[in-house]
């Protein structure tokens, strides 16, 4: 009968021992879960400069998910701006510098009222509405052309001056690349910059003001 009670315990205290660690593995999940909720700045790195990205959830919470998932990998990293057009905008993301690959994933449009003006981070995609993947642009100027027919999923809001600097060209004959691409809480990146809302966005044309 003692071996039965202590056959008993034994399986008792392996279920307390694997089960608690189980309530932790899924307490850390959440924990990271959270901390990449929070993490609504991406910072690039050019070789002139780091440029601050506000992400918007708000707007494009698919699209932001998803850039947060190839930032977060390391996708973007050595990736070379491939279209760019004097006084409208600086284009990379694609794995294959042509402008013609991505990641492989396709996302559904998530346009809204939000306008594209200096500064403005949208996605590139081709003919179909929901074709975006992992190419991106930021705008030099405003091009309000664009405006319901692209989903934007952020705004720099520091280091405009760096992306001022890159390579012309379709594609540039030595084009300039990202070095490198993370992910940041608002708190990390005001250790690095000052986030106050440039001074090149109207008051009337702030991000904040748009929704879906």
């Amino acid at each position: 009968m003692n071996k039965y009670i202590k056959a008993f315990f034994v399986a008792a205290t392996l279920i307390l021992i694997y089960g608690g660690a189980s309530i932790g593995q899924a307490e850390n999940i959440q924990k990271g879960q959270k901390s990449m909720e929070d993490k609504n700045m991406l910072i690039m790195s050019l070789d002139s400069g780091q440029v601050f990205i506000k992400l918007r959830p708000d707007l494009a919470p698919n699209h932001v998910e998803r850039i947060k998932d190839l930032a977060g990998s390391g996708f973007y990293d050595g990736l070379v701006f491939h279209r760019v057009i004097d006084g409208f905008m600086a284009q990379t993301g694609d794995p294959t510098g042509t402008g013609t690959g991505g990641s492989g994933q396709n996302i559904k449009a998530e346009f809204s009222t939000a306008p594209f003006v200096r500064g403005t981070v949208g996605m590139a995609r081709a003919q179909h509405e929901d074709s975006a993947d992992s190419q991106f642009f930021i705008t030099f100027d405003d091009a309000q052309f664009l405006n319901r027919k692209y989903t934007v999923f952020g705004n720099v809001v520091s280091g405009m001056e760096h992306v001022d600097k890159i390579k012309r060209g379709e594609p540039p004959v030595s084009p300039d690349k990202i070095l490198w691409m993370r992910l940041a809480s608002e708190k990390e990146a005001e250790m690095e910059n000052d986030l106050e809302v440039p001074d090149f966005i109207d008051s009337e044309l702030r991000p904040e003001n748009y929704k879906q």
